[in-house]
């Protein structure tokens, strides 16, 4: 486990170096299983309609609701190793 907790703070790193033509759906699924895995389930109410921004991170977040913090661990390291792939091929061509 605290291995697991070592390797998710070394990507949660590393996902603030993606390149900013990161999409922000991808984004907004980082943000949602990151949330899960350092907060847990979702702890607040919805933002109101007039906070955009903020109320799809509250539903990225709520879309990994139920995930353990094991698994949204998992999910996050794999997500960002994901969108490395995608920028290295990306800057290849």
């Amino acid at each position: 486990m605290a291995l697991q907790e070592e390797e998710f703070k070394e990507y949660a790193e590393k996902a603030k170096s993606l390149p900013p033509a990161t999409k922000d759906a991808d984004k907004l699924i980082l943000y949602g299983l990151y949330k899960q895995a350092t907060v847990g389930s979702v702890n607040t109410n919805r933002p109101g309609f007039f906070s955009p921004t903020e109320r799809a991170k509250w539903d990225a977040w709520k879309a990994a609701e139920g995930k353990s913090k094991e698994e949204a661990m998992t999910e996050y390291i794999a997500k960002v190793k994901q969108l490395q792939q995608v920028e290295g091929a990306a800057s290849t061509t």
